[in-house]
């Protein structure tokens, strides 16, 4: 192990401090840009400061960022001819000369930065296409509205549509479960509407229902179970028996008519209802 540095008077370089046990260099050599010490990793490995990962020395991560930053090599002796090295890297000994620590990891760096690129870009497309997607599904409904007056069973096709639609949003929500449902606010103004109104939109919840729904979001259009305080407070034993659904990122949940109905038609409404909530909502 290294000298303890109080032992020394003044300060001493950093350049001569060891990165694994912080004390001063027993017999330093200098090869090439590194300073190493002849003392054996059998003695490091008995240091208290070193643990062990899968059998691999582990050092200070700010003792490496440290080095990396003053442009030196940090390299600690495997065996008798393997080196691992601040990168990450093993090579056998007579490589090291050649190989700089620095230049790899930006490499590495590098690379990465290509490939995330790479993934954005992938990304971008993907939403792109999704968008035109969306926008030749809401065209072939409004052609097929238009058609519907001569050909009345289209009426029926296209209610199948909307309500599969539906259901396939509702799926795409995580389950909700509400822990107090006395922070649910039943008056909501017109921004915060507009808040969870674009949050429904950023979710992919059909077009057709969006305007219901949060019309749905104040009590004034809650059925008779739900209409006034008092009501809410005298059937609240009744509300873990929804199915709730969480608008994304928001303390909100909608609780949608097709997954309740085994509720009382005083607790439920065609489409479904937004619940506000100022505190207590969590996904199962």
């Amino acid at each position: 192990m290294g000298y303890d540095v109080a032992r020394f008077q003044g300060d001493v370089d950093e350049d001569l401090i060891c990165p694994i046990c912080s004390g001063v260099l027993e017999e330093p050599v200098q090869v090439g840009s590194q300073l190493q010490s002849s003392v054996s990793v059998g003695e490091v490995m008995g240091s208290t400061a070193w643990g062990e990962l899968r059998g691999l020395p582990v050092f200070p991560a700010a003792v490496g960022v440290r080095k990396l930053c003053s442009g030196m090599q940090l390299s600690i002796m495997w065996g008798p001819h393997l080196f691992v090295l601040l990168c990450s890297l093993e090579m056998p000994k007579d490589e090291l000369p050649n190989h700089n620590c620095i230049k790899h990891l930006r490499s590495v760096v590098q690379q990465q930065q290509t490939r995330i690129a790479e993934l954005e870009k992938t990304s971008a497309e993907h939403k792109h296409q999704l968008a035109e997607q969306k926008r030749d599904i809401q065209l072939l409904k409004a052609y097929m509205r238009a058609i519907r007056s001569v050909n009345p069973n289209l009426q029926n096709l296209e209610e199948t549509i909307e309500y599969n639609e539906i259901l396939e949003w509702v799926n795409s929500l995580q389950p909700a479960r509400v822990t107090r449902w006395g922070g649910m606010i039943s008056t909501p103004d017109a921004v915060l509407q507009a808040v969870i109104k674009r949050s429904l939109v950023e979710s992919g919840c059909p077009t057709s229902i969006i305007n219901e729904l949060i019309e749905n979001a104040h009590e004034r259009n809650w059925p008779q179970g739900l209409a006034t305080l008092e009501t809410r407070q005298m059937n609240r034993r009744y509300y873990e028996n929804y199915v709730a659904k969480r608008i994304p990122g928001k303390q909100a949940v909608v609780v949608m008519a097709c997954e309740n109905q085994h509720m009382g038609e005083d607790m439920v409404l065609e489409p479904g209802l937004v619940m506000i909530f100022a505190h207590g909502v969590e996904e199962i």
